[in-house]
Protein backbone atom coordinates (compact mmCIF):
# COMPACT_ATOMS: atom_id res chain seq x y z
CA UNK A 1 0.00 0.00 0.00
CA UNK A 2 2.77 2.41 1.01
CA UNK A 3 4.70 1.56 -2.19
CA UNK A 4 1.64 2.31 -4.33
CA UNK A 5 1.09 5.58 -2.54
CA UNK A 6 4.75 6.53 -3.02
CA UNK A 7 4.61 5.86 -6.77
CA UNK A 8 1.36 7.84 -7.04
CA UNK A 9 2.99 10.82 -5.33
CA UNK A 10 6.00 10.66 -7.67
CA UNK A 11 3.74 10.48 -10.73
CA UNK A 12 1.73 13.45 -9.50
CA UNK A 13 4.90 15.47 -8.91
CA UNK A 14 6.14 14.70 -12.42
CA UNK A 15 2.82 15.71 -13.95
CA UNK A 16 2.76 18.94 -11.96
CA UNK A 17 6.31 19.71 -13.10
CA UNK A 18 5.44 19.39 -16.80
CA UNK A 19 3.37 22.60 -17.04
CA UNK A 20 6.15 24.56 -15.32
CA UNK A 21 8.69 23.12 -17.75
CA UNK A 22 6.64 24.02 -20.80
CA UNK A 23 5.83 27.52 -19.53
CA UNK A 24 9.50 28.43 -19.08
CA UNK A 25 10.78 26.62 -22.18
CA UNK A 26 13.37 27.31 -23.43
CA UNK A 27 15.86 28.56 -20.84
CA UNK A 28 19.06 27.54 -22.67
CA UNK A 29 20.24 26.76 -26.23
CA UNK A 30 18.37 24.27 -28.40
CA UNK A 31 20.24 21.82 -30.65
CA UNK A 32 19.07 20.53 -34.01
CA UNK A 33 20.91 17.32 -34.84
CA UNK A 34 21.62 16.62 -38.52
CA UNK A 35 22.67 13.08 -39.39
CA UNK A 36 24.57 14.21 -42.49
CA UNK A 37 27.61 16.41 -43.22
CA UNK A 38 27.42 20.20 -43.63
CA UNK A 39 26.11 21.17 -47.06
CA UNK A 40 23.57 18.37 -47.35
CA UNK A 41 19.95 19.39 -47.95
CA UNK A 42 19.04 18.43 -44.37
CA UNK A 43 21.85 20.62 -43.06
CA UNK A 44 20.76 23.57 -45.21
CA UNK A 45 17.18 23.13 -44.01
CA UNK A 46 18.25 23.09 -40.36
CA UNK A 47 20.32 26.25 -40.76
CA UNK A 48 17.63 28.05 -42.76
CA UNK A 49 15.00 27.37 -40.08
CA UNK A 50 17.38 27.55 -37.13
CA UNK A 51 18.21 31.25 -37.34
CA UNK A 52 14.62 32.58 -37.26
CA UNK A 53 13.68 29.89 -34.71
CA UNK A 54 16.37 31.22 -32.37
CA UNK A 55 14.80 34.67 -32.64
CA UNK A 56 11.30 33.53 -31.69
CA UNK A 57 12.50 31.20 -28.92
CA UNK A 58 14.86 33.78 -27.46
CA UNK A 59 17.67 31.23 -27.23
CA UNK A 60 20.49 30.18 -29.59
CA UNK A 61 19.75 27.27 -31.93
CA UNK A 62 22.86 25.17 -32.52
CA UNK A 63 23.20 22.89 -35.57
CA UNK A 64 24.88 19.66 -34.48
CA UNK A 65 26.14 17.57 -37.42
CA UNK A 66 26.51 13.89 -36.48
CA UNK A 67 26.97 12.03 -39.81
CA UNK A 68 27.41 8.30 -40.20
CA UNK A 69 25.61 5.12 -41.26
CA UNK A 70 23.13 6.91 -43.51
CA UNK A 71 21.90 9.15 -40.70
CA UNK A 72 21.65 6.38 -38.09
CA UNK A 73 24.33 7.88 -35.85
CA UNK A 74 22.47 11.17 -35.43
CA UNK A 75 19.05 9.53 -35.11
CA UNK A 76 20.26 7.12 -32.42
CA UNK A 77 21.70 10.04 -30.46
CA UNK A 78 18.36 11.88 -30.53
CA UNK A 79 16.39 8.74 -29.69
CA UNK A 80 18.38 8.47 -26.43
CA UNK A 81 18.31 12.19 -25.60
CA UNK A 82 16.11 13.61 -22.82
CA UNK A 83 12.60 14.53 -23.95
CA UNK A 84 12.81 18.13 -22.84
CA UNK A 85 12.69 20.02 -26.13
CA UNK A 86 16.39 20.91 -26.17
CA UNK A 87 17.47 18.20 -28.63
CA UNK A 88 15.67 18.14 -31.98
CA UNK A 89 16.46 16.45 -35.28
CA UNK A 90 16.05 16.79 -39.01
CA UNK A 91 14.86 13.37 -40.11
CA UNK A 92 14.72 12.20 -43.72
CA UNK A 93 12.58 9.58 -45.43
CA UNK A 94 15.71 7.49 -46.06
CA UNK A 95 16.76 7.62 -42.41
CA UNK A 96 13.33 6.84 -40.96
CA UNK A 97 11.75 4.52 -43.53
CA UNK A 98 14.52 2.82 -45.56
CA UNK A 99 17.32 2.32 -43.05
CA UNK A 100 15.49 -0.32 -41.02
CA UNK A 101 15.60 -2.52 -44.14
CA UNK A 102 19.08 -1.47 -45.25
CA UNK A 103 20.92 -2.03 -41.95
CA UNK A 104 20.72 -5.22 -39.89
CA UNK A 105 20.93 -3.40 -36.55
CA UNK A 106 19.16 -0.06 -36.74
CA UNK A 107 19.71 1.52 -33.29
CA UNK A 108 16.25 3.12 -33.02
CA UNK A 109 12.59 2.52 -33.78
CA UNK A 110 11.41 5.12 -36.33
CA UNK A 111 7.76 4.90 -35.26
CA UNK A 112 8.24 4.78 -31.47
CA UNK A 113 11.40 6.69 -30.52
CA UNK A 114 10.52 10.13 -31.91
CA UNK A 115 7.83 12.76 -31.53
CA UNK A 116 7.06 14.11 -35.04
CA UNK A 117 6.92 17.91 -35.21
CA UNK A 118 6.34 18.79 -38.87
CA UNK A 119 7.12 17.55 -42.36
CA UNK A 120 9.10 20.55 -43.60
CA UNK A 121 8.79 19.63 -47.25
CA UNK A 122 10.08 17.51 -50.08
CA UNK A 123 13.32 17.34 -51.98
CA UNK A 124 11.88 17.10 -55.49
CA UNK A 125 13.09 14.11 -57.52
CA UNK A 126 12.92 14.16 -61.31
CA UNK A 127 13.42 11.74 -64.19
CA UNK A 128 15.96 13.06 -66.68
CA UNK A 129 17.27 11.60 -69.94
CA UNK A 130 20.29 12.22 -72.10
CA UNK A 131 19.20 14.61 -74.87
CA UNK A 132 20.66 12.39 -77.60
CA UNK A 133 17.93 9.84 -76.94
CA UNK A 134 14.80 10.43 -78.99
CA UNK A 135 12.69 10.29 -75.84
CA UNK A 136 10.59 13.28 -74.89
CA UNK A 137 7.97 11.85 -72.54
CA UNK A 138 7.41 9.05 -70.04
CA UNK A 139 5.23 7.25 -72.59
CA UNK A 140 8.04 7.35 -75.16
CA UNK A 141 10.48 6.10 -72.52
CA UNK A 142 8.25 3.11 -71.78
CA UNK A 143 7.83 2.33 -75.49
CA UNK A 144 11.60 2.51 -76.00
CA UNK A 145 12.29 0.26 -73.00
CA UNK A 146 9.78 -2.32 -74.23
CA UNK A 147 11.31 -2.46 -77.71
CA UNK A 148 14.87 -2.43 -76.32
CA UNK A 149 14.63 -4.60 -73.16
CA UNK A 150 17.66 -4.40 -70.90
CA UNK A 151 19.35 -1.73 -73.02
CA UNK A 152 18.45 1.30 -70.85
CA UNK A 153 20.29 1.96 -67.60
CA UNK A 154 19.11 4.41 -64.96
CA UNK A 155 21.51 6.12 -62.60
CA UNK A 156 20.74 7.18 -59.02
CA UNK A 157 22.66 8.69 -56.09
CA UNK A 158 22.85 5.25 -54.47
CA UNK A 159 21.28 1.89 -53.66
CA UNK A 160 18.05 2.11 -51.62
CA UNK A 161 17.86 5.87 -52.10
CA UNK A 162 14.37 7.18 -52.88
CA UNK A 163 15.70 7.82 -56.38
CA UNK A 164 16.58 4.13 -56.76
CA UNK A 165 13.26 2.99 -55.33
CA UNK A 166 11.41 5.24 -57.77
CA UNK A 167 13.17 3.50 -60.64
CA UNK A 168 12.21 0.11 -59.21
CA UNK A 169 8.62 1.24 -58.85
CA UNK A 170 8.51 2.44 -62.47
CA UNK A 171 10.07 -0.83 -63.63
CA UNK A 172 7.39 -2.83 -61.80
CA UNK A 173 4.37 -0.70 -62.64
CA UNK A 174 5.25 -0.25 -66.33
CA UNK A 175 6.58 -3.80 -66.80
CA UNK A 176 9.86 -2.68 -68.36
CA UNK A 177 13.41 -4.00 -68.13
CA UNK A 178 15.75 -1.17 -67.12
CA UNK A 179 19.02 -1.67 -65.25
CA UNK A 180 20.03 0.21 -62.10
CA UNK A 181 23.45 1.87 -61.86
CA UNK A 182 24.12 3.21 -58.35
CA UNK A 183 26.52 6.11 -57.81
CA UNK A 184 28.04 7.65 -54.70
CA UNK A 185 25.91 10.77 -54.81
CA UNK A 186 23.97 12.80 -57.33
CA UNK A 187 27.00 14.57 -58.81
CA UNK A 188 28.61 11.48 -60.38
CA UNK A 189 25.21 10.33 -61.70
CA UNK A 190 24.66 13.70 -63.40
CA UNK A 191 28.14 13.59 -64.93
CA UNK A 192 27.56 10.16 -66.48
CA UNK A 193 24.14 11.24 -67.75
CA UNK A 194 25.71 14.30 -69.39
CA UNK A 195 28.40 12.10 -70.94
CA UNK A 196 25.90 9.60 -72.31
CA UNK A 197 27.25 6.70 -70.23
CA UNK A 198 23.71 6.15 -68.94
CA UNK A 199 20.50 6.97 -70.78
CA UNK A 200 18.43 8.20 -67.88
CA UNK A 201 18.66 9.04 -64.21
CA UNK A 202 16.49 9.78 -61.22
CA UNK A 203 17.99 12.89 -59.67
CA UNK A 204 17.23 15.54 -57.11
CA UNK A 205 15.89 18.53 -59.00
CA UNK A 206 18.63 20.69 -57.49
CA UNK A 207 21.22 18.50 -59.28
CA UNK A 208 19.42 18.33 -62.63
CA UNK A 209 18.18 21.88 -63.13
CA UNK A 210 21.60 23.56 -63.57
CA UNK A 211 22.38 21.13 -66.40
CA UNK A 212 19.19 21.62 -68.43
CA UNK A 213 20.54 24.85 -69.93
CA UNK A 214 23.46 22.91 -71.45
CA UNK A 215 21.00 21.14 -73.75
CA UNK A 216 22.57 17.79 -72.88
CA UNK A 217 19.75 16.49 -70.71
CA UNK A 218 15.97 16.77 -70.61
CA UNK A 219 13.69 16.53 -67.58
CA UNK A 220 10.76 14.30 -68.49
CA UNK A 221 8.82 14.26 -65.24
CA UNK A 222 8.83 14.68 -61.47
CA UNK A 223 7.93 11.86 -59.10
CA UNK A 224 5.67 13.68 -56.63
CA UNK A 225 1.89 13.24 -56.35
CA UNK A 226 1.36 16.58 -58.07
CA UNK A 227 3.32 18.85 -60.39
CA UNK A 228 6.05 21.03 -58.91
CA UNK A 229 4.96 24.67 -58.82
CA UNK A 230 8.40 25.79 -60.01
CA UNK A 231 8.03 23.71 -63.21
CA UNK A 232 4.30 23.68 -63.93
CA UNK A 233 4.74 22.36 -67.48
CA UNK A 234 6.65 19.26 -66.36
CA UNK A 235 4.23 16.36 -65.71
CA UNK A 236 4.41 13.76 -62.98
CA UNK A 237 5.26 10.16 -63.84
CA UNK A 238 1.94 9.14 -62.28
CA UNK A 239 0.07 11.02 -65.02
CA UNK A 240 1.31 8.29 -67.36
CA UNK A 241 1.87 5.38 -64.96
CA UNK A 242 -0.53 5.64 -62.00
CA UNK A 243 1.01 4.76 -58.67
CA UNK A 244 4.56 5.76 -59.52
CA UNK A 245 5.25 8.44 -56.96
CA UNK A 246 7.89 8.85 -54.31
CA UNK A 247 8.32 11.61 -51.78
CA UNK A 248 11.82 12.39 -50.57
CA UNK A 249 10.80 14.37 -47.50
CA UNK A 250 12.58 16.03 -44.62
CA UNK A 251 10.94 16.68 -41.26
CA UNK A 252 11.65 17.87 -37.74
CA UNK A 253 11.47 15.46 -34.81
CA UNK A 254 12.03 15.43 -31.04
CA UNK A 255 12.63 12.50 -28.66
CA UNK A 256 9.44 10.55 -27.99
CA UNK A 257 9.08 11.69 -24.36
CA UNK A 258 8.96 15.40 -25.24
CA UNK A 259 5.85 17.03 -23.63
CA UNK A 260 3.07 17.73 -26.10
CA UNK A 261 2.88 21.48 -25.31
CA UNK A 262 6.53 21.84 -26.33
CA UNK A 263 5.98 19.80 -29.51
CA UNK A 264 2.96 21.97 -30.33
CA UNK A 265 4.88 25.20 -29.80
CA UNK A 266 7.79 24.00 -31.95
CA UNK A 267 5.36 22.90 -34.64
CA UNK A 268 3.57 26.24 -34.72
CA UNK A 269 6.79 28.28 -34.80
CA UNK A 270 8.48 26.10 -37.43
CA UNK A 271 5.49 26.04 -39.77
CA UNK A 272 5.16 29.81 -39.52
CA UNK A 273 8.88 30.18 -40.35
CA UNK A 274 8.73 27.70 -43.24
CA UNK A 275 5.85 29.56 -44.85
CA UNK A 276 7.49 32.99 -44.79
CA UNK A 277 8.35 34.17 -48.29
CA UNK A 278 12.07 34.49 -47.53
CA UNK A 279 12.46 30.94 -46.25
CA UNK A 280 10.15 29.41 -48.85
CA UNK A 281 12.01 31.12 -51.70
CA UNK A 282 15.45 30.24 -50.33
CA UNK A 283 14.54 26.56 -50.04
CA UNK A 284 12.75 26.66 -53.41
CA UNK A 285 16.00 27.69 -55.08
CA UNK A 286 17.46 24.42 -53.76
CA UNK A 287 14.69 22.37 -55.38
CA UNK A 288 12.92 21.98 -52.04
CA UNK A 289 9.14 22.40 -51.89
CA UNK A 290 7.89 23.53 -48.47
CA UNK A 291 5.03 21.61 -46.86
CA UNK A 292 4.72 22.45 -43.17
CA UNK A 293 2.39 19.59 -42.20
CA UNK A 294 0.75 18.67 -38.92
CA UNK A 295 2.56 16.36 -36.49
CA UNK A 296 -0.02 13.64 -37.16
CA UNK A 297 0.57 13.86 -40.91
CA UNK A 298 4.31 13.42 -40.40
CA UNK A 299 3.64 10.36 -38.23
CA UNK A 300 1.54 8.96 -41.10
CA UNK A 301 4.39 9.68 -43.54
CA UNK A 302 6.71 7.54 -41.40
CA UNK A 303 4.23 4.67 -41.06
CA UNK A 304 3.23 4.56 -44.73
CA UNK A 305 6.83 5.01 -45.85
CA UNK A 306 7.97 2.04 -43.76
CA UNK A 307 5.38 -0.18 -45.45
CA UNK A 308 6.10 1.02 -49.01
CA UNK A 309 9.89 1.03 -48.72
CA UNK A 310 9.87 -2.45 -47.20
CA UNK A 311 7.92 -3.83 -50.14
CA UNK A 312 10.08 -2.10 -52.73
CA UNK A 313 13.39 -3.09 -51.19
CA UNK A 314 12.28 -6.72 -50.92
CA UNK A 315 11.17 -6.81 -54.55
CA UNK A 316 14.42 -5.15 -55.62
CA UNK A 317 16.40 -7.83 -53.78
CA UNK A 318 18.09 -5.35 -51.43
CA UNK A 319 19.47 -7.20 -48.40
CA UNK A 320 20.34 -5.51 -45.08
CA UNK A 321 24.03 -5.08 -44.36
Amino acid sequence: MRACAFHSIIAALLLSATPALTQTYPTHPVSIVVGYPPGATSDLLARTVGDPLATVLGQPVVIDNRPGAGGNVGAAYVARAPGDGYTLMVGTDAMLTSNVYLYKNTPFDPAKDFAPITNAGVNIICLAVNAELSIHSVAELIDYARTHPGKLSFGTPGTASPHHLTGELLRQKAGIDIQHVPYKGGGPAVNDLLGGHIGLAFLSLSSALPQVSTGKIRILAVVEKSRYAGLPDVPTIAETVPGVEMSSWLGFFAPAATPQPIVTRLHDEMVRILKTAAVRDKLGNLGFSVTGSSSAELADDVRSGLALRGQLMKSAGIEPE
